[in-house]
């Protein structure tokens, strides 16, 4: 073929399309580098395309359409004198064609990294839960540890039948090391502005000592609370309902659980 008649046949579309065989491909490229002016219409074809993709995310707009169709008209232009060029027509409606997969993977692309980061977001939440029930799972252990431990007396604390009949609390206690973790699992909610606060008895005289309030700050567990101040003698322990923040000496009134801790 002539420089002209490669121009007006279409084949060129295709060949920036990427459409032709190996052999096809092979003869077109040898004309590109022999002769300027298909070169130089390659080159428009490539800049037609690249401006087409440019206003095309990811739907082809009539603005485009019309552009595509402005720059398709001079090559059926060049043949109204003869007939019409269909070669060229079709080329540039496979190029359309290519270009319009593009655009679908690439708004296949998109909807991937979409489901790629809504994918990693449920994976932080799931580690998030998983680190959870392994803290769970870690805290339920060590009170198992405690229980079963021979360092640790289990001092119960029956209610005080005049204010909490039905309440009861445990003290597992560890005399050498001077810790305790106090159960409350056996006492109702504490109300609004008040807190439990746990006592270390001196019995003759009569001697208490704050080890602690049941609050965030000592929580070991569920229903588990963890002293570390516990006086070296202590003959008993009661747990009282004090106003928020403790009181300096226990409410006897409001004195809901007392055990005393075995010779």
């Amino acid at each position: 073929m002539t420089p002209q008649e490669l121009i007006t046949s279409g084949i060129l579309e295709l060949y920036v399309c990427g459409a032709l065989a190996d052999e096809e491909h092979k003869n077109i490229t040898a004309a590109i580098n022999t002769n300027a002016e298909v070169k130089r219409e390659v080159e428009n074809i490539e800049q037609s395309l690249m401006e087409l993709s440019k206003n095309t995310a990811p739907m082809i707009s009539n603005n485009v359409w019309a552009r595509v169709l402005a720059t398709i008209r001079p090559v059926r232009n060049l043949q109204t004198n003869r007939s019409t060029n269909w070669p060229a027509i079709t080329g540039w409606a496979a190029a359309i064609i290519c270009l319009g997969g593009i655009f679908w993977m690439l708004n296949q692309n998109g909807d991937l990294k979409e489901n790629i980061l809504l994918t990693e977001e449920e994976n932080t939440v799931l580690k998030e839960k998983i680190n959870e029930a392994s803290k769970t799972v870690l805290a339920h252990e060590n009170v198992l540890e405690i229980l079963r431990s021979k360092d640790f007396n289990t001092i119960v604390l029956p209610g005080n039948q005049a204010v909490a009949p039905q309440a009861f609390s445990k003290v597992l206690y560890n005399k050498t090391d001077a810790v305790a973790y106090i159960d409350v699992k056996g006492l109702p909610k504490a109300p609004e502005g008040k807190v439990y606060q746990v006592w270390s008895l001196v019995l003759d005289p009569l001697t208490p000592t704050s080890i602690g309030l049941i609050d965030v700050t000592s929580i070991a567990g569920e229903d588990l609370y963890k002293f570390n101040t516990i006086p070296a003698i202590s003959q008993a322990f009661g747990i009282t309902l004090e106003p928020a923040g403790g009181s300096e000496s226990p409410t006897l009134s409001q004195l809901y659980t007392l055990g005393t801790v075995a010779p």
